[in-house]
């Protein structure tokens, strides 16, 4: 199945209206040149709404190039021409950079974690708390990120454009008939039958609904970014309480991109005890990646907060059923949960970190809410809303 320019005009008009630009805005529109075509329709869409944009595209080839060529010293050096651009826009535009995702896998983790230290500033100016800019990252099909996660290319195209598909008015009013029931939360217990048994506190955190569309009441409240597909309400808890244990099916290498499987996490006290989370396939991968964004956030964060419980999602777009190891859609998943680490200061929390990593638990899982007058109430039993 192809995708056709119908199908990238349709996807640029919903991308560029998820961030609600006003006129006069800046706008950089980034990606990867084999979708070059759905980067100018974005940008000729930012033109229609009064933006000005501008796009900037790498590719597979030259990103294979400088991870080969260059040292991790030179890849430590700040972008400078581009953290100026970045300042100076009110809007960024990513969409998937890569055609073949597994690319990544093989470029070498110093190096990774050197670009990472480079493109600090750009995070400072992207999420910083008070005047951070809005900012959208949506998914994006190809026949190698199919193969990358051993799927059909159809069911890929269904999960992703078919999850950009669904109507934010139609993602915000299941989001909120969600919220409701999570009305005066203090703690959320989370378990299943595959070893997921957790609790998290929420007391006076605010539940943030993703329905893909960023509007100024969100933009007030600071929570100025949005994923494409959309679908999921989520926390960011108190980022040292809450202890237990998450079973994770299939995740991905926040910085190799390597396909992480059977994760069995365990945390105490809000934080992640990675002497005692395992996976079946590229445990080491993972453990390798929090060692480095740890060592990265010591010298630039305080506190350190690489391990701590970032974020409590459920997912509920109606396209998106099955998880593939593709963590955009995966956590929009019908009937799971995800844990984050990491970085939450962006929608409610108090932690800032070179990482964030979500893992998404199996479908069917049971959802209790422990209010603040004591009552305990059963929102979700068996991946379905009680």
């Amino acid at each position: 199945m192809a995708v056709t320019e119908k199908t990238q005009k349709a996807c640029a008009k919903s991308m560029v209206e998820t961030c609600n630009p006003k006129k006069g805005d800046g706008v950089v529109v980034r990606g990867g040149a084999h979708n070059q075509i759905l980067l100018e329709e974005i940008a000729l869409e930012c033109w229609r709404h009064g933006a000005t944009p501008t796009i900037v595209t790498s590719s597979d080839r030259y990103a294979r190039a400088v991870y080969r060529e260059m040292s991790a010293k030179v890849l430590e050096t700040v972008p400078r021409q581009y953290v100026g651009m970045v300042k100076a826009s009110d809007l960024i535009i990513s969409v998937e950079e890569f055609d073949d995702p597994r690319i990544a896998e093989d470029f070498p983790s110093d190096k990774i974690a050197a670009r990472q230290k480079a493109n600090l500033p750009l995070n400072d100016i992207i999420f910083h708390s008070k005047n951070g800019k809005k900012w959208l990252y949506a998914g994006w099909p190809t026949e190698k990120a199919a193969a990358a996660f051993g799927i059909p290319y159809g069911e890929l195209f269904d999960i992703v454009i078919g999850g950009i598909s669904v109507r934010p008015a139609d993602l915000m009013k299941t989001g909120r008939r969600i919220h409701g029931l999570f009305d005066n939360a203090s703690w959320v217990h989370v378990w299943d039958d595959n070893g997921t048994d957790f609790r998290v506190k929420v007391t006076g955190r605010r539940l943030n609904i993703d329905d893909g569309f960023i509007s100024d009441e969100d933009y007030g409240m600071g929570d100025r970014g949005a994923n494409l597909p959309a679908g999921e309400v989520f926390y960011a808890p108190h980022e040292t309480a809450g202890e237990g244990s998450l079973y994770c099916p299939i995740t991905r290498d926040r910085m190799t991109d390597r396909l992480v499987k059977e994760v069995h996490i365990e945390f105490k006290n809000g934080k992640i005890l990675l002497d005692k989370t395992t996976a079946s396939k590229n445990g080491d991968a993972m453990l390798t990646s929090f060692a480095r964004c740890e060592k990265i956030d010591k010298k630039k964060y305080k506190p350190v907060r690489t391990r701590n419980v970032a974020e409590l999602g459920i997912g509920f777009n109606p396209k998106i059923k099955k998880a593939i190891g593709y963590i955009l859609t995966d956590e929009k998943v019908n009937g799971t949960v995800h844990l984050a680490f990491g970085a939450n200061n962006t929608y409610g929390g108090k932690s800032e970190s070179t990482m964030h990593w979500d893992f998404v638990s199996a479908p069917g899982v049971n959802i209790e809410v422990d209010r603040t007058d004591g009552k305990s109430v059963l929102v979700m039993e068996k991946g379905k809303f009680v």
